[in-house]
């Protein structure tokens, strides 16, 4: 049973031994204008690869990503919310 467990515990320490590490980035989102341009906006960022999670706000006009750095750079997102006609810039 201690072997178990200590192996359920190194496996559970993987991701930390790996290095992998989520980042967020925030993006500001122009020509959100209803209440599905978000759903819109977040299933574009969820697409895109190594990102985790995606939040969008219709009233601040933003998004925030969480993503695997590794995998992915901000700026692709912006792009690719730009290119589904909601131009967006990544925030400094």
């Amino acid at each position: 049973m201690k072997r178990l467990a200590a192996t359920f515990a190194f496996v559970a320490t993987l991701p930390a031994i790996a290095g992998n590490v989520s980042q967020t980035a925030t993006l500001d989102v122009q020509n959100m204008t209803c209440a599905s341009c978000p759903l819109t906006v977040r299933q574009v960022l969820k697409k895109q690869p190594g990102v985790e999670d995606a939040k969008v706000d219709l009233r601040g006009h933003s998004a925030e990503v969480k993503f695997d750095p590794a995998k992915v750079r901000p700026e692709q997102f912006a792009k690719a919310v730009s290119d589904a006609g909601f131009p967006s810039t990544v925030r400094r």
